[in-house]
């Protein structure tokens, strides 16, 4: 499958914040790794409402890519693999998704 042809992802990140002043340094360098890759931050809740089923405190964060691999050179490139270090030290990763379009979108 192309990427023309794969259509859009969506990468979705739940975690809590548990050391906040390297959590931000984390966030300072987020952007400008996350840009060159055309991806696009849609949103981030500290506090979703949940409908049902329990969910653990902390932030929960949307980002769209143009298609799986995209994603994927994204999360594993060097400049990522190096800022995630700082990701790994100030929170408590609950889960980190990958969700596909519709097929045929």
């Amino acid at each position: 499958m192309s990427e023309e042809s794969a259509g859009p992802v969506h990468f979705i990140a739940h975690f809590t914040v548990n050391d906040p002043d390297v959590y931000r340094q984390y966030e300072k360098g987020f952007f400008p790794v996350l840009k060159p890759f055309g991806a696009r931050f849609v949103t981030f809740d500290d506090n979703v409402t949940v409908l049902e089923g329990q969910r653990a405190e902390g932030r929960t964060v949307v980002i769209e890519f143009p298609s799986e691999e995209v994603l994927m050179q994204w999360w594993d490139s060097p400049e990522y693999t190096e800022l995630a270090k700082l990701r790994h030290a100030s929170v408590t990763t609950h889960s980190v998704s990958l969700v596909h379009a519709i097929p045929g979108r």
